[in-house]
């Protein structure tokens, strides 16, 4: 069994996106994503297989879908995102880390 706190080793000052895949077998994958400043490429939609729950454990975040509609994530804020849902990280706060707790099922 293992224990770890979601908070701990951070990456400092990262130019990429840390993604660490905390949990994964055939029915989920849980992955905690670290943003500073980062964003989703400029070309293209993620247009996944399967849904996607999002929980902004830390941050502040913009989420585009397809369609022209921006949602702002801040601390506490959760979306459930369908599969097939066209979507992209448009900003992410480049001040402070975004820690994102990203639940794929």
């Amino acid at each position: 069994m293992k224990s770890d706190n979601i908070f701990s080793s951070l990456p400092e000052n990262s130019e990429n996106e840390f993604i660490d895949s905390l949990l994964k077998n055939e029915n989920v994958h849980i992955e905690r994503i670290i943003s500073k400043g980062h964003t989703s490429p400029s070309s293209g939609w993620y247009d996944q297989d399967k849904d996607e729950w999002v929980l902004l454990l830390k941050g502040n975040a913009i989420i585009a879908f397809e369609g022209n509609v921006d949602k702002h994530l801040g601390l506490g804020d959760y979306i459930n995102i369908p599969a097939h849902t066209k979507h992209k990280v448009m900003w992410t706060d480049p001040e402070v880390e975004t820690v994102w707790l990203a639940v794929h099922y």
